[in-house]
């Protein structure tokens, strides 16, 4: 269903830092590179994320309402990612934890260009 998300950052190198080592917490590795583009994957069949300057040359900005969500195995991995991006300067968005009912369990946080992620899974 979904191939790949992109989000736009104002500093690519400083965003590829950050998600070189947020997404090697679920093994994803660089799969594809351009001067202005970095995705990352678990495998080539596996959606991607990407990080971009945005084409038109403006400045990135944040999409209000806008979030990509990290799938992860277990609620340790969740507080492992939480943990990372925390630690590699994200700001926290909400502890991972249950969310209402039915077995959600996520940690969100917000990238070093302001967009907002969560790692989760259902337990």
């Amino acid at each position: 269903m979904i191939g790949y998300v992109t989000l736009g950052t104002n500093d690519l190198e400083r965003a590829a830092k950050f998600y070189d080592a947020l997404l090697d917490v679920l093994s994803a590795k660089r799969m594809m590179e351009e001067s202005n583009f970095i995705a990352w994957a678990t495998t080539q069949e596996a959606p991607s994320i990407a990080v971009t300057k945005p084409y038109d040359e403006q400045a990135a900005t944040v999409g209000n309402g806008v979030m990509v969500a990290l799938s992860a195995d277990s609620p340790e991995q969740v507080n492992a990612i939480h943990a990372k991006a925390i630690e590699l300067g994200a700001t926290d968005e909400g502890a991972p934890g249950p969310r209402g009912e039915g077995g959600f369990y996520a940690g969100y946080f917000r990238d070093l260009d302001g967009n907002k992620l969560n790692a989760f899974c259902m337990v």
